[in-house]
């Protein structure tokens, strides 16, 4: 026989968490009144991330949808979209893709994993394009390079600088070589906005990496990027397995890039739109 025995303890629910049954229920929480940090791991009220989506912990910037940064960066009402009803194939007749696409279209409410148009920032007119990580991870098929490959005509039409906010997880499997032909044209596009004199600004946010930093993410005249985002060609696991070396902890973050040369400067998320404006206003002063 046991000396010490617990007592059993039950808390009382108050009338209002009890059903009309007499059933206990746990009180109801609203939905996504809180949310994670993915690198510092303290919980966050949602309140106090704001329209920038910080954390006020460790300065992590939370993934936006294109729309959410749009409204960072663009002035009011001054957004003019381009290069819209561009029919998305299935080249590869590849399975499922179809309902992918749509099940994406349905949860962004984008047609592509990237919006382009003509805007102003801070009152400096400029061409801008923001990719969207939650449209299948803003992967680069067909169209996606065929939307920024016009970007970068039409900028040169009208004698317009370039911002593009890239965030993507490479090329899009489900087009194949289609997919990979994207970089080269991109690109392509990017050397003949170039030859018109005119400034190309690459903002990488987290995620940037695959195909899109082999091309047109690393080749802006001046290379911004967000703290701590992750940015790469091929995964950190894949590096040390075939080069058979361990990599340190912050390897392809934006920080360790700029240490290494690959990217001008860091900019917080809350600045960005006037380094930006700041920016363009130098290039396009005249004398």
């Amino acid at each position: 026989m046991a000396l010490f025995k617990k007592k059993k303890e039950y808390i009382k629910l108050s009338p209002y968490h009890e059903k009309k049954s007499g059933e206990r229920t746990l009180p109801d929480v609203p939905e996504k009144m809180f949310v994670k940090c993915p690198a510092c791991r303290q919980f966050i009220y949602m309140k106090d991330l704001g329209e920038v989506k910080v954390c006020p912990h460790c300065n992590y910037n939370f993934r936006l949808s294109a729309m959410e940064r749009l409204n960072l960066t663009a002035d009011e009402n001054s957004f003019i979209e381009w290069n819209t009803g561009l029919d998305e194939k299935n080249p590869l007749n590849f399975p499922g893709y179809e309902e992918k696409l749509e099940k994406a279209r349905e949860a962004t409410g984008l047609e592509e994993a990237v919006i382009t148009g003509e805007a102003k920032i801070l009152g400096m007119r400029t061409a801008l394009a923001i990719m969207d990580s939650h449209f299948i991870m803003a992967s680069m098929g067909t169209v996606l390079g065929e939307k920024i490959t016009r970007l970068f005509e039409k900028a040169v039409e009208l004698s317009l600088p370039v911002v593009i906010f890239t965030a993507s997880g490479g090329a899009r499997m489900q087009e194949g070589i289609l997919s990979l032909m994207q970089m080269a044209k991109v690109s392509a596009a990017v050397k003949r906005h170039s030859n018109a004199g005119l400034l190309y600004v690459s903002v990488l946010t987290d995620p940037t990496t695959g195909g899109v930093t082999a091309s047109f993410a690393m080749e802006g005249d001046i290379i911004l990027a967000e703290p701590q985002s992750l940015i790469g060609f091929a995964g950190r696991r894949v590096i040390e397995q075939t080069m058979k070396v361990e990599l340190p902890d912050n390897f392809q973050r934006a920080e360790f890039l700029q240490e290494h040369g690959f990217v001008d400067a860091i900019v917080n998320r809350g600045h960005l739109c006037e380094k930006l404006a700041t920016i363009l206003k130098i290039h396009t002063s005249k004398g």
